[in-house]
């Protein structure tokens, strides 16, 4: 049951709740029957998945966007594997990516978070319970004898009181008061009776703050399990690359030899033997750039598994093709996505945890009510402290009402509202760019193999010419410019078709990172830490309470 604080007087006063011809006991009481179980403020609401009103899904693209002629790799709607990394049939990118949760440290940063989230809700669970502790003292106490003398002359000469015929007036120089030791033992108990449900929402906040450390952690693992196969990726691409000039500068050092023969004999100039030195310079030249990006891509692996520079370096410099992409990839259901990924389930979470906290502060305009009790022993002497009549004991409630607090409670108020409204407006957001991005890694992805297609076709058709160029300047039927022009024209059809593989295997990595998986297995969903998740959160994200 829910109630909002209008039920009452608005203000810092707090509600009134004494009524006319019932005393305050009988009104506590009352509440104790009628608001056990309530909680003030808001109720969460699960918001509904959201899709965009003209999505037309993974199996298929609007007509501006649909690529010209059949694709390669067909995108579906089958359920995707949480293991997509699987799908590349490359071995040591699956052993990266398997030790990516016990090894990355930005994941250990994460899990260190979230035992600090576990701990902040054990702490806040704590209040819903009585605290109970237990006491010892001993005090030796003197009081003071000149006030006591004081006393009995005062009471002596107004009272006119006697002791053995003499007034006590006159007597009371002679009464002392002794050194008293005092001795006390007890057990301590508080608890607060949560009429309003402040220490509920307080517990909601807390365990909704735990939901959140935990889809973060799955966040930072999908993260980092995309940024290893993207590094990957980029690592096995700088390799062909590395391949492809090694070829051509095979390439350009032949075609040197032949233009060095050519002029030899007399049938060519200088001219042609300078050129053929360049254009080998050129490509040689380009060798240690791309050896240089190789390492720094095994440094930056290395550093994702937690490893020192260059400790990958044995098992990843291994001679291994750019990891192909699957004819079929399975992308789910549009429906599912808001299920998938971290960051919507972690801003879903921080809402909840926000709507708890408006509670909590609506809670603080009613009166706290607390019980406090003890029971131990008393007594002016050790060896006295174990007979059960010097026992001591004491229960009964304490109310604190807010009368006036200059405004305090009512900022809080706002202030908690305010901050609802922007985890409201946080999670629309952080759904909206979800599937911005799913939609930008469909079209790249997409588009990015009608590119390649091309790109193939350019680097054969190349080919071809670089061999009828070398052919007929061998034959005297063209200048050696055409020759240095068609090694060039290779050289960049290559290079830009060994770039567009990788870009395609790249794009399918962003693909599954846009749709979320890859945690399901690692961290896997894990039962409901409380049991006001039941309660919901309208889309209008609409607060009830004072204001």
């Amino acid at each position: 049951m829910s109630i909002g604080a209008g039920d009452g007087v608005e203000g810092d006063r707090g509600p009134v709740l004494v009524r006319r011809g019932y005393s305050w006991r009988a009104a506590v009481v009352g509440l104790s029957v009628v608001a056990t179980g309530c909680a003030v403020g808001p109720d969460f609401h699960k918001p509904a998945p959201w899709t965009p009103p003209h999505w037309t899904g993974p199996g298929e693209l609007s007509a501006t966007r649909a690529p010209k002629g059949p694709v390669t790799s067909d995108i579906v709607d089958t359920a995707p594997d949480p293991a997509w990394w699987d799908v590349f049939h490359d071995a040591e990118l699956s052993a990266l990516e398997r030790r990516v949760a016990s090894e990355n440290l930005s994941v250990a940063i994460a899990t260190a978070r979230l035992a600090q989230s576990r701990s902040q809700l054990r702490i806040a669970g704590a209040e819903r319970y009585p605290g109970l502790s237990a006491a010892g003292s001993y005090t030796r106490s003197q009081y003071s004898t000149k006030t006591l003398q004081r006393i009995i002359s005062e009471v002596g000469k107004s009272q006119n009181l006697q002791l053995d015929g003499a007034n006590l007036s006159d007597l009371s120089g002679q009464f002392t008061i002794p050194l008293l030791d005092q001795w006390r033992d007890s057990i301590d108990a508080t608890w607060e009776v949560d009429l309003w449900g402040r220490v509920r929402r307080q517990y909601e906040a807390a365990s909704a703050d735990l939901d959140s450390s935990v889809e973060e952690r799955r966040g930072v693992l999908t993260a980092q399990m995309a940024e290893v196969a993207r590094d990957y990726v980029a690592l096995r691409e700088a390799q062909a690359q590395l391949h492809i000039l090694m070829d051509n500068r095979d390439t350009a050092a032949h075609t040197l030899e032949l233009s060095q023969q050519r002029n030899s004999a007399g049938l060519v100039t200088e001219l042609d033997v300078q050129s053929a030195q360049s254009q080998l310079d050129a490509v040689s030249a380009r060798i240690p750039q791309m050896e240089q990006q190789i390492a720094v891509q095994v440094n930056a692996l290395s550093l994702l598994l937690g490893a020192p520079p260059a400790a990958l370096a044995g098992e990843l410099l291994k001679d291994t093709d750019i990891p192909p992409v699957p004819p079929r990839v399975p992308a789910g259901l549009p429906s599912e996505l808001a299920r998938r990924r971290p960051d919507i389930r972690q801003a879903e979470a921080q809402l909840h945890a926000a709507t708890a906290q408006v509670g909590e502060a609506v809670a603080e305009f009613y009166p706290r009510v607390t019980i406090d009790a003890g029971f131990g022993f008393q007594s002016l002497s050790f060896r006295d402290l174990g007979f059960w009549n010097a026992r001591a004991w004491n229960v009964g409630p304490s109310i604190t009402l807010p009368i006036f607090q200059g405004g305090r409670l009512r900022g809080q108020l706002e202030l908690r509202k305010a901050a609802q409204q922007e985890a409201a407006i946080s999670y629309r957001r952080t759904v909206l760019g979800a599937w911005h991005e799913v939609d930008n890694a469909l079209t790249a992805y997409r588009d990015e193999q009608a590119r390649h297609d091309s790109l193939a076709r350019q680097v054969a058709a190349d080919g071809r010419s670089l061999d009828l160029a070398r052919d007929q300047y061998r034959h005297g039927m063209v200048t050696f410019l055409t020759v240095l022009d068609a090694e060039r024209r290779v050289l960049g059809a290559q290079t830009d078709l060994t770039a567009s593989t990788a870009t395609l295997s790249t794009d399918l990595v962003q693909l599954y990172a846009a749709l979320g998986g890859g945690w399901e297995t690692t961290f896997p969903d894990r039962p409901a830490t409380h049991a006001a998740r039941v309660a919901t959160l309208p889309q209008s994200t609409a607060i009830h309470g004072p204001g």
